[in-house]
């Protein structure tokens, strides 16, 4: 398993054998990157894929809105609206749990 240092001045997580020059993301020196120990390195590779699936999961809620909407702009008959206008209400509950938990793996360090 490679080694994962992250940069205290903006968390940024740097995969490889030693720790870079500069933060790619912030310009901090090498000097503000800590290495990860076992547990946390653990938790991001762990987590990596999840993170990914909530991500797919937000980008086809996404497109069930827009389909949705256009649904309700054709309006067809109102069981068709109604049926769009659920799809629409249930695909933004589906992406702010996934947004949710995001933000829950961020704060727990599985980024």
């Amino acid at each position: 398993m490679k080694k994962l240092f992250k940069c205290s001045a903006c968390g940024y997580v740097h995969e490889g054998e030693d720790a870079p020059d500069k933060c790619p993301k912030c310009g901090a020196p090498k000097e503000k990157f800590n290495q990860l120990d076992e547990e946390a390195t653990n938790k991001v590779y762990t987590a990596d894929r999840t993170n990914d699936i909530h991500m797919e999961l937000i980008n086809l809620a996404t497109k069930i809105q827009k389909l949705a909407e256009e649904g309700i702009e054709i309006n067809l008959d109102p069981p068709c609206v109604g049926v769009f206008n659920n799809a629409k209400d249930e695909a933004w509950v589906i992406k702010q749990r996934s947004k949710a938990e995001l933000a829950g793996h961020v704060g727990k360090g599985k980024w």
